[in-house]
């Protein structure tokens, strides 16, 4: 075999160097082409609807100054896997149509978070659902459709990304799915003396939930609550009149509660009914329902705030009086 000369080396390692100087032009220009050429701006939304042709979207992009080239589009989404799938999309600006081709081809539509707070009740989560923009639809529909009956205790607050545009009832059927979902952990599980169901744990639950947002206050409220139960006291929880009050919307919207208020004639008055309300009185976190299921074991019968966020919690009505006169005295001085 001919030996290479140092001079053919040369050339040849100088011809490698060329094609592969040319290689990486051809890919920066070919990742600029489909990865970074674009008319865009400003993020766009675009809705795509089921049954809608690749033909129709690239007319619409090209149209909308989306993209500059409908054949790159075209061979983007064939090597994507050909199809397009529907929904509502937020794409971003300076995307490419590589970039474009692949959301579309997977689905990566645009989403939104909702957050429903632990205590909600169905009213003020209505509400809410109501003022977020970006879904669709009513929360309100035939009494005949079992997500047009929610009772509180039915779904749960939690924070949920979806799909923009998604119905608002669409949600509320996620949040109840998760409810229900929630409810079969805790399949199995005793109840405490005297619950005789999961209403009534939910009812309990959401009850402390109203009475306090402090994860480690909820096993002695819980507590308190069961004490009264078992002792035949009445449960005379304020969040209970407040429902009442308030045709289950559970906000008194800065209002205070006055004496004359805990004489509504309500079952859900809790002051004038022995027992537990007919129903929960909101919708209800894990930690309330972990509370009342593992309740403190105390002898506490009272409590009242302690002006800090917490509760002073006591087993005897003296005790409890004299910390209702400090909670009075804060609230003076808070109010000057």
């Amino acid at each position: 075999m001919k030996k290479i000369s140092k001079k053919q080396l040369r050339v040849i390692k100088d011809w490698v160097k060329f094609a592969l100087a040319i290689l990486c032009v051809i890919f920066f220009v070919v990742y600029f082409i489909f990865n970074l050429w674009s008319p865009l701006k400003e993020d766009a939304y675009m809705i795509v609807k089921p049954g809608t042709s690749v033909s129709s979207v690239t007319n619409y992009m090209l149209k909308n100054n989306i993209i500059k080239s409908g054949d790159l589009f075209y061979f983007s989404i064939q090597m994507n896997g050909g199809k397009i799938m529907a929904g509502e999309y937020e794409i971003p600006r300076g995307a490419g149509v590589w970039t474009i081709a692949s959301m579309l081809a997977n689905g990566r539509i645009a989403t939104t978070v909702v957050t429903i707070p632990e205590g909600f009740t169905i009213k003020q989560t209505k509400n809410l659902l109501m003022n977020i923009t970006t879904l669709t639809g009513e929360v309100d529909c035939d009494k005949q459709i079992p997500i047009c009956n929610l009772r509180d205790g039915d779904i749960f607050p939690d924070t949920y990304r979806i799909a923009r545009g998604m119905s608002r009832l669409a949600v509320l059927e996620l949040a109840h799915k998760k409810m229900q979902e929630v409810k079969n952990s805790f399949e199995g599980v005793v109840y405490p003396t005297p619950l005789k169901d999961w209403n009534d744990v939910m009812v309990l639950a959401s009850i402390v939930q109203k009475e306090t947002p402090l994860k480690r206050e909820m096993p002695i409220v819980a507590g308190v609550y069961l004490n009264r139960l078992n002792t035949n006291m009445r449960l005379q929880a304020c969040p209970t009149v407040i429902y009442a009050l308030t045709d289950f919307e559970g906000n008194m919207h800065g209002e205070s509660l006055l004496s004359e208020h805990l004489k509504i004639d309500s079952p859900y008055n809790t002051y004038i009914h022995k027992g537990l309300p007919p129903y929960p009185i909101a919708n209800v976190g894990v930690d309330a329902i972990r509370a009342v299921l593992n309740p403190s074991k105390t002898d506490y019968l009272f409590f009242v705030a302690d002006g800090r966020g917490g509760h002073k919690f006591s087993k005897t009505y003296d005790e409890h009086q004299k910390y209702h006169e400090k909670w009075r005295e804060i609230k003076k001085n808070l109010n000057k």
